[in-house]
């Protein structure tokens, strides 16, 4: 599998991850197909503290023992669980983050984590704190680098501006193409790498995905959607299925480094990874794509 150096740092990823938020919460299988995405050369796993309560993080803490050099672990901070209280409170304090880090490293069962992510992020934040948070961490060696997950151009700025991130998560798909008209040529400028999640938008733009369209996606009607996925079908060959050319259109931006598509059976694995061996858009191809589905507009989320 090809790999791309992420930012500047010294991680080189291979194209497609494993987003681990879809892998469920029983351990064999899950481990299963962690081991399955390693022995098939991907090595980018990207996890969070958020995702099953931590047990997201345990489990590739199991699946990773013996075989963690092979792996670039990515997680996630900012979210965080009060007692007494459901679901999750924003916070990403300088205090938080550096206690946050320990419990996620004991879950992962490492010492070190590869990337650490602010998983969100707004405008009222203590920015230069949770900055300070991740420089000092990676001065530690707790951390190699970090990076934030987020969709906001406004937010995305401030930490080109302050920090020195290595990445950014970012949505990005043939349905959300919010990002290709600030945040990807920033990025690309700087040298920043982005990690493109939801590249089949929730199954929307998988091959079996037309069942999906029922729910909507983003702005989009059901009609709307399979009109896309009905144009789409025009780029589709023996070679490239349609969830493999949505994948391969996400990675056609040069600030793309990789991709993370979940994937909750062995299957739906196999048909994501082997997206890397098929062939890659053509120049004419991504424009016209382009050019048939007018990109997005950020009308919230700035």
């Amino acid at each position: 599998m090809k790999k791309n150096r992420l930012g500047s740092s010294e991680l080189y990823v291979g194209e497609i991850g494993l987003g681990c938020m879809s892998l469920g919460t029983e351990v064999e299988p899950a481990i299963n197909l962690i081991h399955e995405a390693l022995d098939r050369g991907v090595n980018l796993l990207d996890t969070a503290d958020l995702y099953d309560a931590g047990r997201n993080e345990e489990i590739v803490g199991k699946a990773i023992q013996g075989r963690r050099e092979q792996v670039i672990l990515a997680t996630k901070v900012g979210n965080r669980r009060l007692p007494g209280k459901e679901g999750w409170s924003w916070d990403p304090s300088k205090a938080y983050i550096k206690q946050a880090v320990h419990d996620s490293l004991r879950r992962l069962q490492t010492d070190y984590i590869d990337l650490y992510q602010l998983h969100g992020g707004t405008l009222d934040d203590p920015i230069e704190e949770t900055i300070e948070a991740f420089e000092e961490l990676k001065q530690e060696g707790l951390i190699r680098y970090y990076g934030i997950s987020s969709i906001r151009p406004n937010v995305i700025r401030e930490y080109v501006r302050r920090s020195s991130i290595a990445s950014v998560m970012n949505q990005y798909s043939v349905v959300d193409r919010r990002a290709e008209e600030e945040v990807l040529p920033l990025l690309e400028q700087k040298g920043i790498s982005v990690i493109a999640r939801g590249p089949v938008a929730s199954g929307v733009l998988a091959d079996s995905g037309a069942s999906k369209v029922e729910k909507g996606y983003l702005d989009y009607t059901p009609d709307q959607l399979l009109a896309i996925r009905e144009g789409l079908s025009r780029f589709v060959t023996d070679e490239r299925s349609m969830a493999q050319t949505a994948i391969r259109y996400a990675l056609s931006h040069p600030a793309v480094a990789a991709v993370v598509p979940g994937a909750s059976s062995r299957t739906q694995l196999l048909h994501n990874i082997e997206a890397s061996a098929s062939a890659p858009l053509t120049d004419a191809e991504i424009q016209e794509i382009r050019e048939h589905y007018p990109a997005n507009q950020y009308k919230q989320h700035r």
